[in-house]
């Protein structure tokens, strides 16, 4: 049976969130006067993600609240016993550098004006519906989808098979009609093939050779890859369009 539906992953597949972060915290912590404990912006910004990778670990295992991660990434950081209040004006003070450095990759208004005849399209996100829903709209292609699911909201994130089975169940449609996109190999790689969506991982910076690769997802290198492999049938092993 053909593929009827995209579901997208946000940040790092459709959002260039990756280089808003980079760029919105090398201004927050001048702005803040924290680069002094640091050798440069670069070590502070390294270590800033070391920290939100292993706090939001936590709140994908139902370890911490969506809005506690954000808290325990700033008194981490920091080194700091903050209040909630401290903490969150901390983070609050850094979404306003980073905002403005939102952007999306280049690939994804062609990709999605190519497919929007074709095929059905919503989001699925290890975030929360508040974070995901402005963005979308900031970004302006919020209308682009018909639903938009996020973990924190569904009490399951990826890569359990309940979350990629929500986001089919939202569409109406058996996980074998849905192709999932994302960028990181096993959370969205792994855990959609598992589920048993078309899995399509965009790895755009080809820093895993064959060899480490997930196995399931397609591997594409860029979006303009996608209607071709979404075009035929290629649900069962057909040769990945990866260069």
């Amino acid at each position: 049976m053909s593929i009827r539906a995209v579901v997208w992953d946000v940040d790092d597949t459709l959002f260039d969130y990756t280089t808003a972060d980079r760029v919105g915290m090398g201004a927050h912590l001048l702005a803040e006067g924290l680069l002094d404990g640091f050798d440069s912006v670069e070590q502070a910004i390294v270590r800033w993600r070391e920290i939100t990778d292993a706090q939001w670990a936590r709140f994908s295992a139902g370890e911490a609240t969506f809005q506690g991660q954000r808290r325990d990434r700033v008194r981490v950081f920091l080194g700091q016993e903050l209040t909630d209040a401290e903490a969150d004006a901390w983070f609050e003070r850094y979404i306003g550098h980073y905002e403005i450095a939102w952007a999306l990759f280049p690939d994804v208004l062609p990709v999605l004006d190519a497919l929007a005849a074709s095929h059905r399209h919503a989001v699925l996100s290890n975030s929360s519906i508040h974070v995901q829903d402005r963005k979308l709209r900031v970004l302006g292609v919020h209308d682009r989808f018909e639903a938009i699911l996020c973990a924190a909201e569904l009490g399951v994130s990826k890569p359990q098979a309940g979350a990629f089975h929500a986001a089919c169940e939202a569409l109406d449609l058996a996980p074998h009609q849905v192709a999932y996109v994302g960028d990181h190999p096993e959370i969205d790689g792994r855990g959609a093939a598992d589920a048993g969506l078309l899995s399509v991982w965009i790895d755009r910076d080809g820093a895993r050779t064959s060899g480490d690769a997930p196995t399931g997802p397609h591997r594409i290198a860029s979006l303009c890859e996608l209607p071709a492999l979404l075009g035929s049938d290629t649900r069962f092993g057909a040769p990945s369009t990866f260069r």
